[in-house]
């Protein structure tokens, strides 16, 4: 006959009692990486090391005010407050040490997932290891890869954005309407503006996708960027007298096209949808 024994169906009463009041010894501490943890899942966006901060200190000082939503703190929030007595303690550089706790748990755990920070801030993704089983739930996705060219006009974006399109193609050796024409659609570049050269011809620079692409926070983080940075792009011909329509600034026809191919922030993809990637 076992030592101890416990009628199935009052089991679940005495997790709810042991959940609410911590009489058999479950009690889960409240530390700041599971607090991070919970404000990162519950985002759909990704947040800054700041914002992280900003969010936590608004729910001490309501702890300390007395002006929680709920009638009483948990005692699990009361002590999580007593550790944190001066607000100011949460900042940014709590934050991240907090995150590198977390990932480390993580790993020692074996888990399927990190918390990673990209242009945009912090958000949990899927370890690209496991991106094939990801990649199941969306069968009619397919992983869409860039041509040889448009990788090579892409890193003259990257690399020496803002940048015209008459480099571009000054560098490449032949023309690259249609490249950047594709790169617009797949929203890696944007039109950064217009430089301010005869006939104002458009800019091109990377987009926050770009970033979320490929994994980087910036465009230092590319290989040998500021090598490649620091080397002068050979001029590009003398540009022949504007048409008619383009003196005063005017877009050309070509250059109509591609401001209309350019992404609206409506239209940029949420990060959502990259846990496989």
């Amino acid at each position: 006959m076992p030592l101890f024994s416990l009628d199935i169906h009052i089991l679940p009463i005495v997790l709810r009692l042991n959940l609410t009041s911590g009489l058999l010894g479950f009690h889960r501490a409240m530390d700041l990486p599971a607090v991070i943890e919970s404000v990162l899942i519950a985002s759909e966006d990704p947040l800054s090391s700041s914002e992280i901060a900003r969010l936590i200190r608004n729910r001490l000082a309501e702890l300390e005010d007395g002006m929680a939503d709920e009638e009483q703190p948990s005692e699990a929030e009361s002590a999580l407050a007593q550790t944190f007595k001066e607000r100011s303690d949460i900042n940014e550089e709590a934050v991240i040490e907090a995150i590198h706790a977390l990932n480390r748990k993580y790993d020692r755990g074996k888990r399927s997932f990190s918390v990673t920070e990209r242009s945009k801030g912090w958000k949990i993704f899927t370890r690209p290891e496991y991106g094939g089983f990801v990649r199941q739930l969306f069968p009619g996705l397919k992983p869409r890869r860039l041509s040889p060219p448009a990788m090579e006009t892409l890193a003259i974006v990257a690399y020496r954005q803002p940048v015209t399109k008459a480099s571009i193609e000054h560098v490449r050796g032949v023309s690259s309407d249609s490249i950047l024409q594709k790169l617009l659609d797949r929203e890696l570049i944007k039109i950064a503006g217009r430089a301010d050269l005869p006939g104002r011809p458009l800019l091109y620079g990377t987009t926050d996708f770009f970033f979320e692409h490929f994994g980087i926070k910036s465009i230092d983080e590319l290989p040998n960027s500021e090598e490649l940075r620091a080397v002068e792009l050979p001029e590009p011909p003398p540009a022949e007298e504007p048409s008619e329509g383009t003196e005063t600034g005017e877009p050309s026809e070509g250059e109509k096209q591609l401001i209309l191919a350019e992404p609206s922030e409506e239209n940029v993809p949420s990060e959502k949808g990259e846990l496989g990637s």
